[in-house]
């Protein structure tokens, strides 16, 4: 596996980061600060591509498809609100660049079914996931969508975390398979087959079987072995141990670009009940919610269970107020928390104060926005056909080469 890049350890330099996101509806806290706040920093430093997954929601909700348009409006309001700038950033809709089916189509066409079938939430989703039949193409699929929308834009970095670093990784191993086998040199096949005949019988069977153990199952360990073997035979010319590395990597003339996976600092922005986050659970508190629903969930959010009177002591760790504490209070107030929860000096109103009136804070501004944008629907439209056009302007170069490459443009 690659080495995982923290976001705060990159250059400078001006490099295309893609990220997307199902259309949910309205966003939450758990959005604010577990994706947009990372994209706020990106998009003044990087030349940032955000866009709305639409086909991606039709992996796993294909027969609410028509509740999709309606959420898509909902959260493209409230990137605008949080902050997301359509003067930095190119924000568009995947299913208005049809290029990303057509390059999902070829790429299909190349991706063994063993690497679709090894990513790890495909088969964590098909077991917790019961209430759907998700026994369909486009489920098992769904990463080559993915890796199509990230090769289309020849996109350097990929804002992760560290969950989804498996779908990059599947990315870059489409991407070198493709390049491998649209990108050789004329006659580099036969070159190839000359060069492992030199390696003797017994060396060029175990290439072989060395070759198609990483090619297909992704196994690093057969991949090492291989590079061994090529390097231990100095017998071989220069040209030909670049071939036979170029056959075992899949390597040649880039036209898909690798990405690689952009750790981002995300804070694990806790529910209302302790759990993480999501509209699933009930537990959250979205950006544009009224301050008197805010101000009611948060007080009468649960605490540590050993504090059933006044006058008993807890423990801060085992309270979810205590993790909001962590995002929302600076470290004073953290003290203060900590002594009067531990000691019984404060009651647990006291202590949810605080984050009440930082989080109405923090929002206030994210709710005036919205309903601004709210008011002026042609504004957000407009900011999404010209984002749609920048999009579709580098789809459409991306597209001519992959054509080209294939043999598919014809004259």
């Amino acid at each position: 596996m690659n080495k995982l890049v923290p976001m705060n350890s990159l250059g400078s330099e001006n490099q295309r980061v893609l990220s997307g996101m199902r259309p949910t509806g309205r966003m939450h806290l758990g959005h604010l600060h577990g994706v947009l706040k990372n994209w706020l920093k990106l998009q003044h430093e990087y030349e940032c591509f955000f866009f709305v997954a639409d086909w991606h929601a039709l992996t796993t909700n294909y027969e609410q498809s028509r509740d999709i348009e309606a959420s898509m409006w909902e959260m493209l309001v409230d990137w605008l609100a949080v902050g997301v700038d359509p003067g930095r950033a190119r924000i568009f809709i995947q299913s208005q660049i049809p290029e990303h089916a057509e390059l999902h189509l070829l790429l299909s066409m190349v991706t063994p079914l063993g690497w679709l079938e090894r990513v790890p939430t495909y088969k964590e989703q098909l077991e917790q996931i019961t209430e759907k039949d998700l026994a369909t193409y486009g489920f098992l699929g769904y990463p080559v969508l993915q890796a199509a929308d990230i090769l289309m834009y020849k996109a350097g970095w990929v804002p992760v975390g560290e969950d989804q670093v498996p779908h990059v990784e599947l990315t870059r191993e489409i991407a070198r398979r493709f390049n491998f086998m649209f990108g050789r040199e004329p006659g580099f096949e036969s070159k190839v087959e000359a060069a492992i005949k030199k390696l003797g019988k017994r060396n060029a069977k175990l290439y072989r079987e060395l070759r198609k153990q990483y090619q297909e199952q992704g196994d690093q360990a057969a991949l090492q072995t291989a590079r061994a073997l090529i390097a231990g035979n100095q017998n071989l010319p220069l040209g030909d141990r670049d071939r036979l590395l170029g056959s075992l990597e899949g390597t040649g003339r880039t036209i898909l670009a690798e990405p690689q996976p952009l750790l981002t600092e995300a804070a694990r922005m806790p529910g209302l009940d302790g759990r993480k986050m999501s509209k699933s659970y009930g537990n959250t508190i979205g950006l544009r919610d009224d301050p008197e629903e805010i101000e009611q969930k948060l007080r009468t959010m649960p605490t540590d269970p050993a504090r059933a009177r006044r006058s008993d002591p807890g423990n801060p760790e085992k309270c979810p107020v205590w993790e909001f504490h962590k995002i929302y209070s600076d470290q004073k107030t953290r003290d203060w928390v900590w002594k009067g929860c531990t000691t019984a000096g404060i009651g647990c109103l006291e202590c949810k104060q605080p984050v009440i009136e930082s989080v109405l804070k923090e929002l206030k501004p994210i709710r005036e926005r919205a309903a601004e944008i709210e008011a002026n629907s042609d504004m957000l439209r407009n900011v999404v056909s010209q984002g749609c056009d920048a999009a579709r302007e580098v789809a459409h170069d991306t597209m001519d080469e992959v054509r080209q490459a294939m043999g598919l443009k014809y004259r």
